[in-house]
């Protein structure tokens, strides 16, 4: 039997996965953002707490993968991989965004599930 999910629902969940942009502004939020979706809706919505949660998830190993990124542009590839890292957040959060508000999970590819 398939469980039908309330497009309130399905609302959270799109935002939660769409706040990692606030993170091109202010930094870390990106972060910040889909955690405190995640513990607003963690007891009654269970598809938009399980999409926050993996949102943080892939906002946490992308986190990572700049910082470390950042330290190899001393080498030079760092040049290459910091744009190459910001494009495939940008397309894969809104990705993840357009399935949510069709009710389907999403789960990110490279992603170090951190927070379980």
């Amino acid at each position: 039997m398939e469980q039908t999910i309330s497009k309130e629902e399905r609302n959270w969940a799109m935002f939660s996965h769409l706040s990692a942009f606030i993170g091109l502004v202010i930094p870390l939020a990106n972060i910040v953002a889909p955690l405190i979706f995640w513990q607003m809706k963690k007891e009654d919505m269970p598809f938009a707490s399980a999409q926050a949660k993996e949102a943080l998830n892939f906002q946490i190993a992308i986190t990572i993968y700049v910082a470390i990124a950042s330290l190899l542009i001393f080498v030079l590839i760092g040049f290459v991989l910091v744009p190459i890292i910001v494009i495939a957040d940008i397309i894969l959060v809104i990705m993840a965004a357009i399935k949510a508000s069709e009710g389907t999970a999403y789960r990110y590819p490279w992603t170090l599930r951190l927070v379980g």
